[in-house]
């Protein structure tokens, strides 16, 4: 009876005018920027932070989540139709999409794909409405000690399934740290690393930081490494369903993939891209000489796209349940809710329960909208793809300095933003990765404060946090994790891998 209840709660909030318009405008720019060049789902969202500041926290969290699920589908249409390379999770499935495409068989990749990605998101949903509140539950009688020791291990993890080097990559942690500590001191009030700017007085702007990390710092990149327009297929896509030969081949690698993603959507880093890659090993190991791998094979559509969007939907868990973001995208969705006052953690679930149960509801109509917009429209994205970067980078441009002005009417802040991005710029071509950077400047305020309810606890004893048995575990994993990853052999196998996924 309460599962009934929570539901009718959520459809309640969902089905109102406003959120249903919220989701389906989510869907809508969530496809357009999977399908437009230069954009991605860190890019996308942290341009429309600005611009959703004046909803409410339920509406804004719809609208990002739907972008966030929608990439997922727009970045198969163009992974198909366009072979785009790279590390983007979509990127796996050009591998056989695109010739599938070329063979003229472009209708039922796309169609493989969009049912995959339905089917994987709506077990992702129903995934996170079972066991987020279970984990939440648990993780309640966490006491300060070991809420800081569980961010610690977060943060440690995202600084080994960060690319490139690792000490770059502690470096970057470290920074995103320091950064969130530059404005007066919560509780004296004494001002700390504001350099004597009164603009600074009140901290680092999370959205100034995020466009200008990860939207105009994208422009720039692309601007300067141009990756050239690459051959879409643009003519008319028919034959959009799947017969039942196809769906006989496909079926299966569908339940494989949105299986395997539903597992690496639980671990730190991009879970999306290492779910597809997987799958799609996974896939055409199973094949074996019987497949067609390399030349045009649906399985290797079907797995990866699902495994990709079931990662994708139960990175959430670990935000919602735990207020422990995963990876830039969750880092960027915690951001949004902490500036609309909604602190995710083990108590967001259940003082929240409205706001829960409405993105658990808009997340499953969401999908259905999704597949609505898809097929029917791919009219519209393969005319899309023919769209020049020159055309976006400007649109996103432009958006980002409105909206970052908006917000609080600041010169300082474009300037501040513009920084961020040149900053981003050069970090990057220096092989720096960004994520340990936002994840430390989201996490660090609650580590703070974790830290110092902890010593209060204990009377300044900092041998509380190996004295309670579950924070001196969690410290301990971060500690041996961090030293595994300096091995001469994970360093080997991490070189590896990231050379795999490239």
């Amino acid at each position: 009876m309460d599962g009934i209840n929570s539901l009718a709660t959520g459809l309640a909030v969902a089905l109102t005018a406003q959120n249903l318009a919220c989701a389906f405008a989510g869907c809508l720019l969530g496809i357009l920027s999977g399908v437009l060049p230069g954009l991605g789902a860190a890019a996308a969202i942290a341009i429309l932070l600005p611009w959703v500041h004046a909803l409410d926290a339920t509406p804004a969290l719809i609208v990002l989540a739907g972008v966030f699920c929608g990439v997922q589908h727009g970045g198969g249409i163009r992974a198909i139709l366009g072979h785009v390379p790279g590390t983007s999770p979509s990127a796996v499935s050009a591998i056989e999409g695109h010739p599938l495409a070329l063979q003229g068989r472009a209708g039922a990749a796309l169609a493989v794909a969009a049912l995959g990605a339905w089917f994987a998101g709506c077990l992702g949903t129903a995934f996170i409405a079972s066991v987020a509140p279970l984990l939440s539950n648990l993780a309640l009688g966490f006491g300060p000690a070991e809420r800081f020791a569980l961010m610690v291990l977060a943060l440690i993890g995202a600084v080994v399934v960060a690319s490139g080097s690792r000490l770059k990559s502690l470096a970057m942690a470290v920074l995103g740290l320091l950064l969130s500590m530059v404005g007066a001191d919560a509780l004296s009030g004494t001002p700390r690393l504001s350099l004597g700017v009164p603009e600074l007085s009140g901290g680092i702007s999370f959205v100034v930081l995020a466009v200008g990390l990860f939207a105009l710092s994208d422009v720039i990149d692309q601007l300067a490494h141009p990756t050239g327009q690459h051959k879409a297929i643009t003519g008319d896509v028919s034959g959009l369903w799947l017969s039942r030969k196809d769906a006989h081949e496909a079926g299966p690698a569908v339940l494989r993939g949105t299986a395997l993603g539903l597992l690496m959507g639980l671990l730190p880093g991009v879970a999306a891209l290492r779910a597809s890659w997987a799958s799609y090993a996974m896939e055409k190991r199973l094949a074996g000489a019987r497949g067609r791998f390399g030349k045009g094979d649906l399985r290797g559509v079907a797995g990866p796209e699902s495994a990709r969007c079931a990662g994708a939907q139960t990175s959430f868990i670990a935000l919602l349940a735990l207020g422990i973001p995963l990876n830039a995208v969750m880092a960027l969705l915690m951001g949004a809710l902490l500036i609309k006052g909604s602190q995710p953690g083990p108590q967001w679930i259940g003082s929240q329960p409205s706001l829960w149960w409405g993105l658990i509801a808009s997340m499953g109509i969401g999908q259905l909208m999704l597949l609505m917009i898809n097929v029917p429209l791919v009219g519209v994205w393969i005319r899309l793809l023919a769209v020049p970067y020159r055309h976006v980078f400007a649109a996103v441009t432009l958006l980002c300095c409105i909206g970052v002005y908006a917000l609080r009417g600041s010169a300082f802040d474009v300037g501040l933003m513009a920084g961020f991005a040149a900053a981003g710029y050069a970090l990057r071509q220096l092989g720096c990765d960004l994520v340990p950077l936002l994840l430390g400047f989201v996490l660090g305020p609650q580590m703070e404060g974790q830290l110092r309810g902890a010593l209060a606890l204990s009377q300044g004893e900092w041998g509380t946090f190996v004295s309670h048995p579950l924070s001196a575990s969690l410290l301990a994993a971060a500690a041996l994790l961090l030293v595994a990853v300096f091995l001469p052999s994970t360093s080997r196998e991490r070189r590896a891998a990231f050379h795999d996924a490239d």
